[in-house]
């Protein structure tokens, strides 16, 4: 019969025959066979696994990180477990310009891993709500009797220390941080209101507390930390994410690393109050530009990690929120309407029967402004368009590129890979009368507006007592809604150089049903350091080996398992070969295998030569 034969020249040259009778016995394999057959199938579906395993676990570990961060925000509401031997706490006094707020957190023991945040919360008591508890008016209203600074405060921490257990008291840092009321203070008055907390506060209370606990923080610190308190709330300072999750190329401040990594989008804050307005969000890339106006920082309780370090600018614009742009407003109505009837001899304005046309008011709402004096008669016309033409002025533009609101430098915003988060007016401007608050659409929003400012009053005022506006809406909403909406447009727009086609932008007041304060960012950048207590200075020394999100320890499990089997099937393979070589050995050498014995003849004359 033929012979069925095969060759190959390259990668290397080789050739063999297979003789027709042997495929029977190739159809139908031996024991040995099977058991070849199976190591092989094994071994490629552990080198499978291999191959997968680590987009496998990091898909797992997201999934759980995602539900353990579902579950935090809904735990989040539930009452503290004060019985609860691991749990830490801390407090933060925010003193404001009209009054002191106390807050306090709880965070469970950190779990050991230098690359993660504490888990902090704010703490509730049995009835499930926030504690927390204000006081009036402001601690800038000691500033003549700082003596009493510290007694203004006591109630506070009263308060505090009734929901904090005892025993944790000693362990529970307390910061005393003041803002805005402060900082107009002359330094002398301020420093002699600070050095009576730090005399005082630990006489009459037991906290951790030390003399760098209590201070005046600038506009810019504020602002970092309430950028801290929103991207923590929202996750993203968590670096395990999907697929399906934004993420922003960063060059990390202070790493050694030429390249750029790539990591969670964090989240640009905007809030405009009543006196100021702030934007706050993450420089990806350096600028030295705008060097000294960016704050860095790290998160992380491992000095020498870049993981959580951060690059953001901040800065607070004083005079551009909605109630003080909305005075500079009127002043220059005043002084122009007076300058221009002197020079026209006119009398526009000065009555109510001539009134002032304001296209800021909405259709027909009469107004009055101005001291008595320079008492000023408005008319509203209700014109969004004009009104929003009156108002650029007022942002103090300047003709240099890339700049904002009084000319200030605005580092460069990917609007095209970016988020923000619009907060106070940006939200009431939204949502209290025009009711489209959530994801910003300017096409929808001057729509709103345009259609709301050219409502007669009467008819406001008659959907106002129908109740079809927002329950903490008042007569002073629906009055300056108008100006305020044109207002925030042009800030955003105009000022802060927002494409009228961004769609990253969503205004709210809460963020999971929280409202979210500086206070939290506070505490969480104060207290980075304490993981340091539950992290072995060994894992700690070793935390950029350790501690690889795509190389855990059950991938560890996975290589044991490839390298067992693989030395498995190498010594089976061999004890296989030496078997072969046994068995021909013993072939070669059995009686049957020479044919004189076979054939029952003599044996052969040898030739022997001497």
């Amino acid at each position: 019969m033929g012979r069925l034969s095969f060759s190959c020249l390259f990668p290397a040259s080789w050739h063999f025959s297979l003789s027709c009778q042997v495929l029977p016995r190739l159809l139908v394999p031996s024991f040995r066979q099977l058991l070849f057959i199976s190591l092989v199938v094994c071994l490629i579906g552990l080198l499978y696994l291999l191959l997968v395993a680590a987009k496998g676990h990091t898909s797992w570990v997201t999934t759980e990180n995602r539900f353990h961060r579902h579950l935090a925000r809904v735990t989040d509401l539930d009452a503290t477990d004060t019985s609860n031997p691991n749990l830490n706490y801390g407090l933060v006094v925010d003193c404001g310009s009209s009054g002191s707020r106390v807050f306090v957190y709880c965070w469970p023991r950190h779990n050991g891993n230098p690359r993660e945040l504490l888990d902090i919360q704010q703490m509730r008591d049995q009835h499930r709500k926030p504690v927390v508890m204000k006081i009036k008016p402001g601690i800038s209203k000691m500033a003549k009797t700082p003596e009493k600074a510290s007694d203004y405060l006591n109630p506070l921490l009263s308060f505090a220390a009734r929901h904090i257990p005892k025993h944790k008291h000693q362990e529970t840092p307390l910061y005393i941080l003041c803002t805005a009321g402060m900082r107009i203070l002359p330094e002398s008055q301020q420093e002699a209101i600070l050095e009576d907390l730090r005399t005082d506060i630990p006489v009459d209370f037991n906290f951790l507390f030390s003399d760098s606990h209590v201070e005046v923080i600038s506009g810019k610190q504020e602002g970092v930390y309430a950028w801290i308190g929103i991207n923590f709330v929202l996750g993203r300072f968590n670096h395990v994410h999907n697929d399906d999750e934004s993420v922003v190329e960063v060059h990390v401040p202070g790493s050694d690393q030429q390249e750029a990594v790539m990591r969670k989008r964090t989240t640009g804050v905007l809030d405009m109050g009543g006196v100021s307005t702030q934007i706050a969000y993450e420089v990806p890339k350096t600028e030295e530009v705008a060097k000294n106006l960016l704050a860095e920082f790290n998160l992380g309780c491992d000095a020498h990690s870049t993981d959580h370090v951060y690059r953001v600018y901040v800065s607070t614009f004083l005079g551009f929120g909605g109630n003080a742009a909305r005075q500079r407003y009127e002043e220059s109505l005043i002084q122009n309407t007076a300058t221009r009837n002197k020079l026209l001899g006119q009398h526009v304005g000065e009555t109510a029967e001539s009134p002032l046309p304001d296209p800021c008011l909405p259709t027909d709402l009469q107004d009055e402004i101005g001291p008595s004096p320079q008492r000023l008669y408005l008319r509203g016309t209700g014109d969004f368009d004009q009104c929003r033409l009156i108002l650029q002025p007022f942002l103090n533009r300047t003709n240099d590129t890339q700049t904002s609101l009084s000319g200030i430098y605005q580092p460069v915003i990917n609007y095209n890979n970016s988020q923000f988060y619009g907060f106070s007016e940006f939200y009431y401007c939204t949502e209290d009368v025009l009711r489209i608050g959530g994801d910003y659409n300017a096409s929808k929003y001057t729509q709103a507006a345009k259609g709301y400012c050219a409502t007669q009053w009467k008819t406001l005022k008659e959907r106002f007592d129908s109740g079809l506006y927002a329950s903490h809406a008042d007569l002073h909403r629906l009055k300056y809604q108008c100006f305020k909406s044109a207002w925030m447009y042009e800030v955003l727009h105009s000022g802060f150089s927002f494409p009228t086609k961004y769609k990253n932008l969503k205004t709210a007041l809460l963020v999971y049903d929280k409202e979210v304060q500086w206070t939290l960012g506070a505490i969480l950048y104060r207290t980075r350091f304490l993981p340091l207590r539950d992290i072995p200075q060994e894992s700690l020394k070793g935390a950029h080996s350790h501690w690889r999100p795509s190389f855990s320890f059950v991938n560890n499990h996975y290589l044991f398992l490839a390298c067992f089997f693989i030395v498995l099937l190498s010594i089976m393979l061999y004890v296989l070969r030496l078997r072969r070589i046994h068995r021909r050995a013993v072939q070669r050498y059995t009686p049957s295998s020479v044919p004189w014995l076979e054939q029952g003849l003599g044996s052969p004359t040898l030739p022997i030569t001497l």
